[in-house]
């Protein structure tokens, strides 16, 4: 258990640390006894004799000064300020986090002043004699991370306190009578914080938005959205401009682009998709070569600069998946309808067309707008239905239209082809280094209802590799055409691994036999790739993905080019959905407008941008996580009486993590409830170790366990102890 944080002046009879603070708080400015007393707000005699030993005592250590008969100081060259950001962890405890700082600093509860995660604050680092280990507090917030909360209101008589589902928030939230809005008693609502006074326990706040009763589907989905403040409607004027915007293929357009809408092309998405952001072309040449177009829906020619649907594209900067619905980028005017590539249809698309050998060698390459017809939709299932038959027949079970048809010869041919080129792509790319992550996604069945009556797992087929293999090849042509200009643009990078979260991941894949070789860039990526090559299938499996992909460096968007650790690609950028992300509508009208011999553009607009679709970006992947653990929660709540057999995938000094193996939802078991031993954590071992019995539960083990708790409002499990499985 977490020691509680010791409150200063009640069991510690020494003032020291105190003292030491505020002196601090106010370098080179001398304090009498009676100064420091009446900011401790003590006046009684045992106390304030009490400050005026420690004075002295601190003096004799050096720590202050006396500089004149019965004042102190501290010296400021002494002082450590500095800027940097709180991290709180769920389990009310809090760090410092600096980047002049080789170490996050420990935040004692009391010393955090009102700060909450995530805040931009100046504090300042103290060592603490006792421990020698550096402590921080609180002295100014100057940015607030969070201003808005979802929570659940309990109102009273003349106000209300809402309590949020987020783990690191530490305090409720005061609402006065008269900012309660329309909120009933339970509901769940969005909350902005006002104030925070300084002797209040809790913030201020008013509700901004009631968003229904808890344990709701779409009063959680809409919760989702809010706790990241993601938009869920278009503003109406956005939408209107949407809708004014001419969407007709006209003449005069056709005639400044490549016309190809008579080379075969079609689409392979999946089978729900409604916005085609991507489409393939193919011909033999007469040479024996191949020419592939990657056309990409042209979507800077719709969203101009400076307007205000490029501005709200701009601020959502990302589509957020959610389990049951996409909020999208664009309005559905152009995201489903005007860019998307609709098979049959006559659409402006801004293509990269290659030359390749029966090889897979790029002999030429060309970048420009052109005007493409989709003769054929695909969906990932009918195009891996020719690859594995060699057949132009597409069964009933896998089509589009629930019937069986064949598919025209040419379309079957080019996949075939094409398929047969992605495959010597994706050699090579390995063979440079290339790390192959194909995690297991989890999937939901729903009913009308939008509720999980079952669970399937995504995995990626030879159909899906196809179509990503040459997505990399636009991706990875544009970002080099650019980036040995020397121009700036928008890359897509990936830093090598911290050596640290290698060593982390080696102390756990070692318990089940796993080893990686650390000797050089390139032996990392290859024993990695043996590791999820070995896992491939095995219960381990999920966890040990999840795990390798935490040891990575997170892919972000940049100006500044560093290459792309994981696709072993010196150069890279994301220039084939615009329909969904901001960064690739940034890198169209940058390419258009170095084809047309424009100069470098400024870097640090640039990398402004970037910054902020990163952030967007790493916003939606929670969202999209906290809708699966919602689902994954309400899929369990209908199996409470069901026994599962599910995999240790993490162990704490509070219980361990056991995730399913059926149906990968992952839940907790308290120590406590574990009743055939008495357990304890062993840290170096990353287990629990049985007093009597010496046995051990750790990583990877399977166990048996039941649903105790499932709730809905903060997307926890808890499961019961059933047993072991011998």
């Amino acid at each position: 258990m977490s020691k509680k944080p010791k409150k200063f002046g009640k069991k510690v009879k020494t003032f020291s640390e105190k003292i030491f603070k505020i002196l601090s708080k106010n370098p080179n400015k001398p304090f009498n006894y009676k100064q420091i007393a009446a900011i401790l707000e003590l006046d009684d005699t045992k106390s304030r004799n009490e400050i005026i030993k420690d004075l002295k005592v601190l003096a004799a250590q050096k720590l202050i000064i006396e500089s004149e008969p019965g004042k102190y100081l501290v010296k400021a060259s002494s002082q450590k300020y500095y800027e940097g950001t709180i991290d709180m962890t769920s389990r009310k405890t809090a760090y410092f986090v600096c980047d002049e700082l080789e170490h996050d600093v420990f935040v004692p509860f009391v010393n955090l002043n009102h700060a909450l995660d995530g805040d931009t604050v100046k504090a300042y680092v103290y060592d603490r004699r006792s421990s020698r280990k550096p402590e921080a507090e609180v002295l100014e917030i100057l940015e607030r991370h969070k201003e808005e909360f979802v929570g659940v209101i309990d109102i009273q008589k003349n106000f209300g306190f809402v309590t949020t589902a987020n783990a690191k928030m530490y305090t409720d939230i005061f609402v006065p009578k008269n900012k309660l809005g329309d909120a009933q008693h339970g509901d769940v609502v969005l909350v902005k914080l006002e104030d925070w006074p300084a002797k209040a326990d809790s913030p201020f706040g008013s509700v901004i938005k009631v968003l229904g009763k808890p344990g709701e589907h779409n009063t959680e989905i809409h919760a989702i959205l809010a706790e990241y403040g993601l938009p869920y409607d278009f503003p109406i004027e956005v939408e209107a401009f949407a809708n004014k915007i001419d969407t007709s293929i006209t003449k005069e357009e056709i005639a400044k682009r490549r016309d190809m809408r008579e080379v075969l092309t079609f689409t392979i998405d999946p089978k729900d998709a409604k916005d085609f952001d991507d489409a393939l072309s193919f011909q033999v040449l007469e040479n024996g070569n191949y020419e592939i177009g990657v056309h990409i829906a042209d979507v800077s020619h719709y969203v101009k600069e400076g307007t205000i649907l490029d501005d709200e594209a701009y601020n959502r900067a990302t589509s957020v998946y959610l389990v049951d619905r996409v909020v999208p980028m664009l309005p559905e005017v152009l995201s489903n309808f005007a860019c998307s590539l609709r098979p049959n249809e006559e659409k402006y698309t801004f293509s990269a067309v290659f030359e390749l050998t029966p090889k897979a060698e790029v002999l030429n390459q060309w970048f420009g707008r052109t005007v493409i017809y989709s003769d054929q939709r695909f969906a990932y299932e009918e195009a891996q239905s020719i690859i594995e038959t060699k057949s132009d027949l597409i069964p009933a079970e896998v089509s589009l239209t629930g019937t069986a048809y064949h598919a025209p010869k040419p379309i079957v041919e080019a996949t075939l082809k094409l398929d047969e080129l992605a495959k010597i792509l994706r050699r090579k790319r390995m063979a440079a280094g290339a790390i192959s992550f194909d995690k297991v996604e989890v999937k939901f069945n729903l009913n009308e209802a939008a509720e999980p009556v079952g669970v399937f797992f995504k995995i990626s087929k030879d159909a899906n590799h196809l179509i990503e293999e040459f997505m990399l090849l636009a991706n990875r042509k544009v970002a080099e055409f650019i980036g040995k200009q020397k121009k700036t643009f928008v890359y897509r990078i990936h830093d090598e691994p911290n050596e640290d979260k290698l060593i982390n991941l080696q102390t756990v894949i070692s318990k089940f036999g796993y080893t990686i070789n650390m000797k050089s860039k390139q032996d990392i990526s290859k024993s990695l790739n043996n590791l999820l090559n070995e896992v491939n299938g095995k219960k381990e499996q999920n966890l040990v993905d999840t795990l390798t992909i935490r040891s990575m460096s997170k892919a972000v968007y940049s100006t500044e080019n560093i290459g792309h650790y994981g696709l072993a690609f010196d150069f890279y950028s994301h220039f084939t959905s615009p329909i969904r992300r901001y960064p690739d509508v940034m890198a169209h009208r940058l390419l258009q407008h170095y084809l047309d011999g424009g100069k470098s553009v400024n870097q640090e607009d640039y990398e402004a941008k970037c910054a902020h679709s990163s952030d967007m970006e790493a916003l939606a992947a929670q969202a999209e996580r906290d809708s699966v653990k919602y689902m994954q929660v309400k899929y369990m709540q209908d199996h409470k009486d069901q026994e599962f057999l599910g995999v240790i995938s993490g162990v704490t000094e509070w219980g361990i993590y056991v995730e399913i193996i059926e149906n990968k939802c992952e839940g907790m078991v308290r120590i406590r409830e574990i009743k055939e031993d008495y357990y304890v954590f062993d840290e170096k071992q990353y287990a629990l170790v049985g007093q009597v019995s010496k046995a051990l539960l750790q990583l990877g083990d399977e166990v048996y366990v039941k649903v105790k708790n499932a709730d809905l409002v903060k997307k926890q499990l808890d499961f019961h102890f059933i047993r072991r499985n011998e």
